[in-house]
């Protein structure tokens, strides 16, 4: 009886796998609705399924996040943006990309395949890309193995990526845009964000994954400076003991160039986490 009952487990197991269709989740930046279609009759022969949507760059409703629930969709295996180099030069679609890439990291982790299909324009280089994007794969358009090399990310298993910490982004026009984060698996003595080109308007502690409704702060701190290389950074700060249950929840108010966070610092020096968004 084991092995049968071992046997059923296998079966049931591989129909459960099967019954996921694994897809692309393609996030067209172009602004021409002709080449998300050409890609779509492009990938038909290998069998790919491919949804996606036509971007929408609007940063003060927030509009990356009505994408949000579709792009960590369990069934993704990728999600492909494309975009020629002048899309991804902008400011504004290079922060709201950090953000919904920001969060679909924290969902389904850093080492989730993320592929940038190029239309046109000068070949992008991943060392000018937001942090979110550094291991992104650049694939041209014209690239006549992009069929090949997409199929075999759908089906390569992702590779599991150790982080220190937890970073997530929730919100919308109406809460405003806000920041969690916290330890991975341990706990921080305090915590501590930054902001480079914006405003922190609130911060607060409570339950992973939840806005708390109220909070108690421990030693709060605000507007504290710090310098790092050009860019200075005006950082909030409490002193509760951050659980890895627990989060430190920071409002923003603006669209920071590039973000700072970590354990509180105890000693003179501290190590901090730092997120380029554009």
């Amino acid at each position: 009886m084991g092995q049968l009952t071992q046997d059923l487990d296998d079966d049931c197991k591989l129909i459960k796998e099967e019954s996921i269709m694994k897809k692309i989740w393609l996030t067209a930046l172009d602004s021409s609705k002709e080449n998300a279609q050409k890609f779509m009759t492009q990938m038909k022969p290998y069998g790919l399924q491919i949804d996606g949507h036509l971007w929408t760059d609007d940063l003060w409703k927030t509009a990356w996040f009505s994408s949000r629930e579709d792009v960590i969709d369990p069934n993704n295996a990728v999600w492909a943006i494309m975009t020629s180099d002048k899309e991804l030069q902008s400011p504004t679609n290079r922060y709201g990309i950090s953000l919904l890439g920001m969060t679909l990291q924290a969902r389904k982790g850093s080492g989730f395949p993320v592929v940038i299909i190029q239309t046109g324009g000068v070949p992008l280089s991943s060392d000018n890309l937001p942090t979110v994007l550094k291991g992104a794969d650049v694939l041209l358009m014209s690239n006549p193995g992009l069929g090949a090399k997409l199929t075999a990310k759908v089906h390569a298993p992702v590779k599991p990526v150790l982080s220190e910490y937890r970073l997530d982004i929730c919100g919308n026009e109406h809460i405003g845009q806000w920041f969690e984060t916290g330890p991975q698996g341990s706990f921080w003595k305090g915590a501590i964000f930054g902001v480079c080109g914006a405003e922190i308007i609130f911060h607060a502690v409570g339950k992973k994954g939840e806005l708390p409704k109220t909070s108690q702060l421990n030693y709060p701190v605000k507007g504290m400076k710090i310098q790092l290389g050009e860019k200075e950074y005006v950082s909030w700060a409490v002193q509760n003991e951050i659980a890895a249950d627990l989060s430190y929840y920071v409002k923003v108010d603006g669209f920071p160039e590039a973000i700072l966070f970590g354990a509180y610092p105890d000693e003179a020096e501290a190590d901090l986490y730092v997120i380029n968004l554009k």
